[in-house]
């Protein structure tokens, strides 16, 4: 089974590995909201996001590579 917005730290791990080069907390919230939803295993509904849980996923990324 793929990922839903809510496995923060399953996102975050994918997202460490497939965009290494970048900063996480340089993201805007829509560029952030498209990188996460054009991950292979992202199968949850792109509209079900919302600012609380984009933040989430960002600050676990930032936690991993910081």
């Amino acid at each position: 089974m793929g990922f839903i917005w809510d496995d923060v730290n399953e996102i975050a791990d994918a997202l460490v590995i497939a965009h290494a080069d970048l900063d996480p907390t340089e993201l805007s919230f829509p560029k952030l909201h498209a990188l996460i939803t054009e991950l292979p295993d992202f199968e949850d509904d792109p509209a079900k996001s919302d600012e609380g849980k984009l933040e989430a996923i960002q600050m676990a990324w930032y936690d991993r590579i910081g």
